[in-house]
């Protein structure tokens, strides 16, 4: 069992900024990639931000690179999403990803996910 649980979102106006955690805990063997994605209403599923695991190497959506920094803390349990400069276009639900590998040893890495959590940027 793994669980991801998203933190942080909110109602906040147009330029302001708010910072998404996702708390990660469970039977995690290994951590290849973890990522931010965001669903508006009727619009598709998006990436906004990944962050691969050994590298540290950072992936932005075109239309957040410059206002969002993707992060992890020390301990490697906890994902963040700085957000700045915040735009109407913003509001979605973020959902916070983990690919990877639970224990026991020998499973197959798979994509996990959190509830999620609501922003809403509007003045």
């Amino acid at each position: 069992q793994v669980q991801l649980v998203e933190s942080g979102g909110g109602l906040v106006q147009p330029g302001g900024s708010l910072r998404l955690s996702c708390a990660v805990s469970g039977r995690i063997d290994r951590i290849y990639l973890m990522g931010w994605y965001r669903q508006a209403p009727g619009k598709q599923r998006e990436l906004v931000a990944s962050i691969v695991e050994g590298s540290r190497d950072t992936n932005y959506a075109d239309s957040v690179k410059g206002r969002f920094t993707i992060s992890r803390d020390n301990a490697k349990n906890t994902l963040y999403l700085q957000m700045s400069s915040l735009k109407p276009e913003d509001t979605a639900v973020y959902y916070c990803n983990l690919f990877g590998k639970v224990l026991p040893g020998g499973s197959t890495p798979s994509d996990y996910w959190g509830q999620g959590t609501q922003v809403t940027v509007a003045s």
